[in-house]
């Protein structure tokens, strides 16, 4: 009897491999040939997968986000079983600045291809990620609760804060990839703009979580 194919596990391997060959050589720089040697399989495959190139990049890009979604929650579980907001929002934070070859991976080819997504016009027909304001409205909701309980700057506006830390993140993130900065200090300023906010009457609340080094972070 011929051996039963899993197409999701066959596509799952196009994308690792699609992820693994754009972080050393750029997703401009990518083809699906190039994709098809990396995962070790035909050219022809990976066209009867995914028919174009713009819909592997999707799928890698919806497999990319699937990889810093378990990130994040590796994060947040290693912070206890209720890690509050301070600790929550530090947490999705950190996951997305590029302190090791994972998270260098997931920053270079997302900021790939949001400028792909401009440029390349078959991509730009199609909306760039499925909910592109939940990172927002997340931070927003957690500032807003933590507002609520007493942990937090109760005259900070909630939803500019939060842009303002994914706005900042995004920022620093590309400034260690260019060796502008290191880690460390992009980590540190960071948890400067955190302590700024999570205060109470003047003064930093305990709600701040564990500090991974980021030599150590997942």
């Amino acid at each position: 009897m011929p051996k039963r194919v899993d197409h999701e596990e066959r596509r799952t391997q196009i994308a690792e491999a699609l992820i693994q060959v754009a972080g050393r050589r750029g997703l401009h720089a990518v083809g699906m040939r190039d994709v098809a040697a990396e995962a070790g399989v035909s050219l022809r495959l990976v066209q009867y997968y995914f028919e174009t190139k713009e819909k592997l990049l999707f799928y890698g890009l919806q497999h990319l986000t699937d990889r810093f979604t378990a990130r994040v929650g590796a994060r947040l579980a290693a912070a206890g079983p209720d890690p509050g907001p301070r600790a929550t929002i530090e947490a999705l934070l950190l996951a997305s600045l590029p302190t090791d070859q994972e998270s260098r991976t997931f920053h270079l080819l997302y900021s790939s291809y949001s400028i792909l997504s401009v440029t390349d016009g078959a991509l730009a027909a199609q909306p760039f990620i499925d909910n592109p304001d939940a990172a927002e409205n997340a931070l927003t909701d957690l500032i807003e609760g933590a507002q609520a309980a007493g942990l937090a700057d109760p005259s900070a506006d909630a939803r500019t804060e939060a842009i303002s830390l994914l706005a900042m993140t995004a920022t620093m993130g590309t400034s260690i990839l260019v060796a502008q900065r290191t880690p460390e200090s992009a980590i540190a300023a960071l948890r400067h703009h955190l302590d700024r906010i999570f205060t109470a009457s003047g003064h930093t609340t305990p709600d701040a979580g564990p500090r991974a080094d980021a030599n150590t972070c997942p």
